[in-house]
């Protein structure tokens, strides 16, 4: 199967860079982005199969981040890594289905971050191998007709 890619996106480079590190040995294409313009700009010119965002950055906040690639990218996986942890903030984007998994800042990269990300590559993979047998099946009950 094909590496999937994930674009991280925190206003911080210091975090950026530590992800990069951490993340050098991984079977993942990487993007970073500084912004959500950025990010925006990346996901108009990359295929991105997860996104990684933190919630507080200046101009555009991961929140509303995410209900723009939920809108124009709805298969993308999107996951919160943030410090920001008022639950009552984050709680309506969880249940409307905007996040995937949240992760809270500092993270245990080893013990909890990859396995987060593998997650999330397996789920993005489950619903494309889903998608590609109901197109088989759409197709062939079409061929019947």
């Amino acid at each position: 199967m094909e590496n999937r890619t994930i674009l991280f996106v925190d206003d911080e480079e210091k975090v950026l860079k530590s992800l990069q590190r951490g993340l050098l040995d991984e079977p993942y294409n990487l993007y970073f982005a500084t912004s959500g313009k950025e990010a925006l700009d990346i996901l108009e010119k990359k295929e991105v199969h997860i996104i990684v965002t933190d919630m507080r950055m200046p101009e555009m906040s991961g929140l509303k981040l995410l209900k723009i690639v939920k809108e124009k990218y709805p298969k993308i996986v999107r996951l919160v890594l943030s410090g920001y942890t008022q639950i009552m903030t984050l709680l309506p984007a969880i249940n409307q289905g905007e996040i995937f998994k949240f992760i809270t800042k500092p993270w245990k990269l080893e013990e909890e971050f990859k396995s987060v990300l593998q997650q999330a590559v397996e789920y993005y993979n489950l619903r494309a191998e889903r998608d590609t047998l109901l197109a088989e099946v759409k197709k062939h009950e079409e061929a019947r007709v």
